[in-house]
C-alpha cells in the first residue's frame, strides 16, 4: 500500500511544524531549518512509494529529515575553514546557553537529544529516525546530557 500524492501532502503538511523544530534545532537557523523541511518533503514525495508502512510516516520523514541535516552540516565543513573564523569577542554574550551547548555536542549525540527532548520522539521512535538500536540511542542521549551538564556548569549555569 502506498501514499497518494493527496494523503501525502496532508500528512506532510500536520508534520512540517515538528520538522520544523526539529531541523531548527539541528542547524540553528531559520533559513536552513526551512530549506531542510523544504527538501525532506520533496525528497519524501519522490520517494513516497517507497514507505512500505503508512503508519510509519512521521518516522519515516523524520528520518529524511536528518538525512538532510546531516547533508547541509558536511555542506557547511567544506565551505568553512576554521582556521578563518574570527575569535569571538570577551564582551559576546549568548542569551541561549543551552542552543550553543547543544550545538557543541557531536553530531550523533545532538541528533538523539534534539529528537528525545525538543522533537518529543520517543527512545524507540528516535531509534527508528536514525536507524540505530534503541540501546545506542540510549548510551548517546546518556553521554549527550552528561556532556550539556558539563558545559553548562562551566558556563555558570
Amino acid at each position: 500500500m502506498t501514499l497518494e500524492e493527496a494523503e501525502f501532502a496532508q500528512r506532510a503538511e500536520a508534520l512540517q511544524p515538528r520538522l520544523y523544530r526539529t531541523a531548527l534545532l539541528y542547524l540553528g537557523g531559520e533559513a536552513p531549518a526551512a530549506e531542510s523541511v523544504a527538501e525532506t518533503v520533496y525528497r519524501g514525495f519522490l520517494n513516497r512509494k517507497k514507505l512500505r508502512q503508512p503508519e510509519f510516516f512521521s518516522t519515516w520523514m523524520t528520518r529524511i529529515l536528518m538525512n538532510v541535516c546531516c547533508d547541509e552540516l558536511r555542506r557547511r565543513k567544506r565551505e568553512t575553514a576554521w582556521e578563518d573564523l574570527p575569535e569571538p569577542a570577551a564582551e559576546d554574550y549568548d542569551p541561549l546557553p543551552l542552543r550553543t551547548a547543544v550545538e557543541r555536542l557531536p553530531d550523533e549525540v545532538r541528533a538523539v537529544i534534539v529528537l528525545r527532548y525538543f522533537t518529543g520522539l520517543t527512545l524507540a521512535e528516535t531509534a527508528e529516525s536514525l536507524g540505530i538500536p534503541p540501546g545506542t540511542v540510549s548510551t548517546r542521549q546518556r553521554k549527550g546530557l552528561a556532556l550539556l551538564r558539563l558545559d553548562l556548569e562551566e558556563e555558570g549555569f
